[in-house]
């Protein structure tokens, strides 16, 4: 059952995604690879991107209060393979965007979407790799994350304490060859999971909205 403080903070955060402007384009910029200000954009001669939505979902914990559910995807996969990401996928026609994040939140790790409230959204983001524009969304869930129950697109899942979203000892830098250059990323180290990239991005931001409530 979701306790007196989590409800507190479900309010707060609400009220934190509800105000605008939304942290934005300077919060993704702090946690993207040093020539990501180039390609915040699709380049303006190919095809238009994709769209797809992804789930910041937090749910109650009673050592943390709150936990930000994360899933890291499997090997084999042919892009972003091990990396850390929000769970979601790709838009198809005749849905919403907060549709498709439903629908592939539950599709990977099993959670109905009616166990779902969505609170609000925060800033799309283009993703070079894989073209997509993707719209992330914020929301809660009234009951603790079964951390056991994912598909086989999702090779493990954790949670994260909302509070170290905005840890600065989380936020670090390493080296990462990035096509054929090697880059300085920033990335998030969550009790040894990696989370860099656009992942690290959107979570820029929600920190952002995590600080300001």
């Amino acid at each position: 059952m979701i306790t007196p403080s989590f409800d507190d903070f479900a309010g707060a955060l609400k009220a934190a995604v509800s105000r605008q402007p939304l942290p934005g384009r300077d919060a993704q910029l702090r946690m993207a690879p040093l020539d990501r200000m180039d390609h915040m954009k699709p380049p303006p001669n190919d095809p238009p991107p994709r769209d797809a939505a992804v789930l910041a979902l937090f749910y109650p914990d009673a050592q943390y209060g709150s936990r930000l559910l994360l899933t890291v995807r499997p090997t084999g996969m042919n892009q972003h393979a091990g990396q850390v990401a929000l769970p979601g996928g790709r838009h198809e026609a005749g849905e919403t965007l907060v549709e498709t994040a439903l629908r592939e939140t539950h599709e990977e790790v099993l959670i109905p979407p009616d166990d779902v409230f969505i609170l609000g959204a925060l800033t799309p983001l283009y993703v070079i790799p894989s073209r997509f524009h993707v719209h992330p969304f914020v929301g809660v869930m009234r009951r603790e994350a079964d951390l056991s129950a994912r598909s086989d697109e999702v090779a493990h899942l954790f949670g994260v304490p909302a509070r170290d979203l905005t840890t600065p000892e989380r936020r670090s830098m390493h080296t990462r060859r990035l096509g054929r250059v090697k880059r300085q990323v920033p990335h998030f180290d969550f009790e040894g999971h990696v989370v860099w990239g656009a992942t690290a991005m959107m979570l820029s931001e929600l920190a952002e909205l995590l600080k300001s409530r």
